[in-house]
């Protein structure tokens, strides 16, 4: 669900060069805020799934609702869930 989920995320993404000393620029338009910049597209890419998979656990942790991508989809619990024993 997870992997299936970042995958139709980041197949999203849009990338374009920027003038910064880390002129690789990402994002993924569905989600507002979930951005990343690199010196190489590469670490662009690398430092945008990052960025996703943090946001993914903040909405979880936080039991706000994860929109559905390309039909890839996160349930959220409306319980709060212990993730620390």
């Amino acid at each position: 669900m997870f992997a299936e989920y970042i995958k139709a995320a980041m197949d999203k993404a849009t990338y374009e060069i920027i003038d910064d000393p880390e002129p690789f620029y990402g994002e993924i338009p569905e989600i507002q805020g979930v951005w990343a910049s690199g010196k190489t597209l590469e670490a662009c890419r690398d430092d945008l799934m990052s960025a996703l998979e943090d946001w993914i656990a903040f909405r979880l942790r936080t039991g706000r609702s994860i929109p559905s991508i390309g039909g890839a989809s996160i349930a959220v619990s409306s319980e709060p869930i212990s993730v620390v024993e």
